[in-house]
């Protein structure tokens, strides 16, 4: 699957959004004016390329999300695995613990979210 890849502007406002939904466009536009500091023209336009790309929807006036925070920084980790590691988890662990130590506590929190996952099997 092909991830969509946000701009920094477009995670700004994707943020302001997954906290603040459902909100209405004009919500949007103020909410993007007091921690932005942008137009509402601009939060238009950053808000349609979220639209296009099928991340987000305004029916009605009415901004929501199509896929929430967490589902796109895990299909976001997906598609880089699949790039760079062949969607191997255990080589990019390998290629990652290659270069940095990981602490005795990142070990065990690892080993438990295998026992974890071995558990829901």
């Amino acid at each position: 699957m092909v991830v969509y890849r946000m701009t920094e502007a477009e995670k700004q406002l994707a943020d302001l959004i997954w906290e603040h939904e459902p909100l209405g466009s004009g919500q949007l536009v103020q909410l993007a004016a007091e921690h932005m500091n942008w137009k509402k023209s601009t939060t238009y336009t950053v808000l349609k390329k979220l639209c296009t790309n099928d991340l987000f929807q305004n029916e009605n006036s009415v901004v929501s999300s199509k896929i929430s925070a967490d589902e796109y920084t895990r299909l976001l980790g997906e598609a880089y695995l699949e790039q760079n590691y062949d969607g191997s988890l255990p080589d990019f662990v390998a290629a990652f613990i290659h270069k940095k130590k990981i602490s005795k506590a990142e070990v065990e929190e690892l080993e438990r979210m295998i026992a974890e996952y071995k558990g829901t099997e």
